[in-house]
């Protein structure tokens, strides 16, 4: 069983870039060495919160009074990464205010719910790049009075500040591919990065926003999250539940071993699952992490699961020497057994259940092309058995049937 995210085998082919957190970081230190010197460089260099040092070029200098407005575009390297080719900008302005002080601009997202490593109203600027930011300015602002190269020394006193303003300019429109609006995060994009370099390990990523997504559900006292594995099965899931909160609906995709994790993790009470033949198939033999996995549809597995389930010799040969989960269910079309369908379900569920040791309740919903359901099965975890009294647990099972009234008929 595969419990661990691997990395790309080829991880030395792609190539590296840089966090938002970075190019923010780069973007400061270059507004406040022109606006403590009057100069305007071409390229800053600045030390990474992994101590490297990098150097980026500045896309964006603006001078106005009193104030300096910088830009770095931000290069992800081969990191799908929708934030790539953006600019990000710190304006940085003299403040009566004494210190330095950091607050997000436009396209920078606002905290509004609970969860994250940040208070509900702060900027969504991550403890680790904000350091960084502030570092960069504060390295700046030494080197020029150390060496005497403020142009302003009035303006440059010791009773006065700076005000740095990070911004994305097309922040907002950009935050439309993240998970980021459901977690939250409005008005944009989030200033990230422990490290300041991207590496190009895509699964890596994907899984540790799925645990994220987890957790965001867990800390607004959510306890029932729905795992999907797209967009439109995720569709689906919504109008079939539509009583639960949107953080509750997760796209885990290939990962949905770590969706579950996370959940016992994180006391989840109740994860549904809503998937497609394709993945489905892979999850009935036990595989929770398909992409990783790296498994093929054990088409003779379901064929015996075709038999158990007493569909008639030519189906269950021709499920056997299937092509493709969805060749699987055209064969079953021919004659809609009802019962191959829900033993499907019932065998990932009970899988599922394994893998997180019972801990959780665990229902899958199987789903047509056209997001319809097809089939379902609920499986109660051991905990729920043992710390309800019978009484108790039939009114469990009673509130969950009458949820599934919600659902659209097959």
């Amino acid at each position: 069983m595969v419990t661990k995210v691997k990395r790309s085998k080829k991880r030395s082919d792609l190539r590296s870039g840089f966090t938002t957190g970075a190019c923010a970081a780069a973007a400061s230190r270059a507004a406040v060495h022109a606006l403590l010197t009057g100069r305007s460089p071409s390229f800053i260099t600045i030390t990474l919160p992994n101590l490297e040092s990098a150097t980026f070029a500045v896309s964006r200098l603006e001078h106005h009074a009193g104030a300096v407005l910088a830009g770095v575009i931000k290069d992800a390297g081969d990191d799908p990464d929708c934030t790539h080719d953006t600019e990000i900008q710190c304006f940085a302005q003299w403040s009566e205010q004494l210190g330095l002080t950091l607050d997000g601009g436009v396209g920078v997202a606002r905290v509004t719910l609970p969860g994250l490593e940040l208070p509900v109203g702060q900027p969504a600027i991550n403890p680790v790049p904000r350091a960084n930011i502030l570092d960069m300015v504060q390295l700046e602002w030494n080197l020029n009075v150390d060496a005497k190269l403020i142009t302003s020394p009035s303006q440059a006193s010791t009773q006065q500040g700076i005000a740095l303003e990070i911004r994305v300019p097309d922040g907002e429109e950009r935050a439309k591919e993240t998970i980021g609006p459901r977690l939250g995060l409005i008005g944009g994009i989030s200033i990230l990065g422990t490290r300041g370099t991207v590496k190009p390990y895509s699964t890596s990523a994907f899984s540790a926003s799925v645990r994220q997504s987890v957790q965001i559900a867990n800390a607004n006292q959510q306890n029932h999250v729905v795992l999907t594995t797209g967009s439109r099965s995720e569709k689906s899931a919504m109008a079939m539940l539509p009583h639960l909160d949107s953080i509750c609906f997760i796209q885990a995709g290939d990962f949905v071993g770590v969706g579950l994790r996370a959940s016992k993790r994180y006391r989840v009470q109740t994860v549904t699952v809503v998937a497609m033949i394709g993945k489905l198939a892979k999850m009935v033999a036990g595989h929770m992490m398909t992409h990783v996995s790296g498994r093929a549809i054990d088409f003779q597995l379901l064929a015996d699961l075709a038999v158990q389930s007493e569909c008639s010799a030519e189906l269950c040969q021709q499920i056997s020497k299937a092509n493709t989960g969805r060749h699987v269910l055209d064969l079953w079309r021919e004659t809609s057994p009802q019962a191959f369908l829900d033993l499907l379900c019932q065998q990932a569920a009970e899988h599922a259940a394994v893998y997180v040791d019972h801990h959780v309740n665990i229902e899958f919903r199987l789903i047509d092309f056209d997001g319809s359901l097809l089939a379902k099965h609920y499986s109660p975890s051991h905990h729920t058995k043992n710390c309800y009294s019978s009484s108790e647990h039939n009114i469990v099972h009673r509130n969950i049937d009458q949820l599934s009234t919600l659902d659209p008929a097959p």
